[in-house]
């Protein structure tokens, strides 16, 4: 294969570009991929070890975040590409899904550019959910940085919350955040599993087909007892999809679980199922920071504004955040009744919070910060299994 890389400038920066493709490949197969999901570990390691690849890579996709492992794995996943469903394993493999790639890279790449890697993970929803409940009530909910507003329907979903302390003791989540004892359909098994891990609270109606499970060390008394009223919803996306009534859209999201975790797959099929019949939310294309005062002025006045996000200012340069933590105190100061803002992200893009004092289980953490108005009070696992109290937090909301 031939490589274009005319529009780089010269050679010297096209083999820095791919050099730095090549590292990000192989940093996402070690740092992200290893022990989630063997298929992505050893694709996007074979990667990073291919010279010829990563420099069409660098070539033709502008750096940054079009440059990303999930993008290129997922676009060709919805491309229907060989071994799209568990990944190509093996020498032979690889190379059909090699050739492959290459000879549809017109295609791919239009994927790519058209699309971005950004899920929505409605198991998010059970470590927000505690903090809703105990806002002044009715809310008004804005999400920046969504992608299918999933997160934008807690009262949509059913919660259970079993024990963990603040530790971690009481053993991990299964793949894709379920968690021992619970099911997509609301079945628990009653067996010694289930006395050593007991219920400590269930929230949501009943029959709800989707169960969200998340183990917590807080206060059974702080957990939630009802869902929260929540009268409007917002959302602000670069690419903001509808994938209840899009079946395009879903398929995108489907495209980006990744191979084998079949409890993802499940939660996200049955989340779009239960928001199908809601009112759609309202979505605004764009960037973050210039929609949002003009959002944010939509929200009924009667209604307890929340402004919140999950992993998604790593998007942004450390300035833009910056930026956008002035813009929200702002909003939230000027708005009559005022508002919260809750942020759910790892704590180096929160620079303006107090570090939280934690001790990571292993070197790899990437446990979120859940933070309420700038001021930090839990870990939150990064599929919505945990929610693990700081030292010092004395309650979920104003404590």
């Amino acid at each position: 294969m031939v490589v274009n890389v005319g529009n780089t400038g010269n050679v010297e920066s096209a083999a820095a570009g791919a050099w730095g493709v090549a590292g990000r490949y192989r940093e996402f197969s070690w740092r992200q991929a290893r022990g989630r999901c063997t298929a992505h570990e050893e694709l996007s390691a074979r990667i990073g070890h291919d010279p010829e690849l990563c420099d069409l890579l660098s070539g033709s996709l502008p750096a940054g975040d079009k440059q990303q492992p999930d993008l290129l794995l997922a676009a060709v996943r919805y491309l229907d590409g060989p071994h799209a469903e568990l990944g190509p394993r093996g020498d032979m493999a690889y190379g059909r899904w090699r050739e492959w790639t290459i000879r549809h890279w017109d295609e791919v790449r239009a994927v790519i550019m058209q699309r971005s890697a950004r899920t929505d993970e409605p198991a998010h929803c059970a470590t927000l959910l505690p903090l809703l409940a105990r806002l002044p009530q009715p809310l008004a909910l804005l999400e920046v940085g969504t992608s299918a507003g999933l997160c934008l329907h807690p009262d949509r979903y059913r919660y259970h919350y079993r024990y963990e302390d603040d530790r971690g003791a009481g053993g991990g989540a299964l793949p894709g955040g379920a968690l021992p004892g619970d099911s997509l359909q609301g079945n628990v098994h009653h067996g010694d599993a289930h006395r050593r891990d007991p219920l400590r609270a269930e929230v949501g109606e009943p029959g709800n087909p989707l169960v969200l499970g998340c183990r917590t060390g807080w206060p059974a008394d702080e957990l939630p007892d009802r869902l929260p009223h929540i009268v409007w919803r917002g959302g602000i996306g670069l690419d903001p999809l509808d994938p209840a009534a899009e079946p395009d859209d879903l398929r995108w999201l489907q495209a980006l679980v990744w191979p084998g975790d079949g409890e993802r797959a499940a939660r996200l099929s049955a989340a779009v199922d239960a928001v199908r019949s809601a009112p759609r939310p309202r979505m605004v294309r764009g960037d973050l920071l210039d929609e949002l005062p003009a959002l944010a002025a939509e929200a009924p006045p009667e209604t307890t504004l929340v402004v919140f996000h999950t992993d998604a200012l790593i998007h942004l340069p450390p300035a833009r955040r910056e930026e956008f933590a002035r813009l929200v105190r702002s909003l939230l100061d000027g708005r009559a009744g005022g508002g919260h803002w809750l942020a759910n992200e790892h704590h180096s893009v929160l620079p303006w919070t107090t570090p939280p004092a934690h001790q990571p289980p292993h070197p790899d953490d990437a446990l979120l910060t859940l933070a309420l108005d700038e001021r930090p009070v839990a870990l939150t696992g990064p599929h919505g299994e945990i929610l693990r109290r700081l030292p010092g937090a004395k309650g979920l909301a104003g404590g």
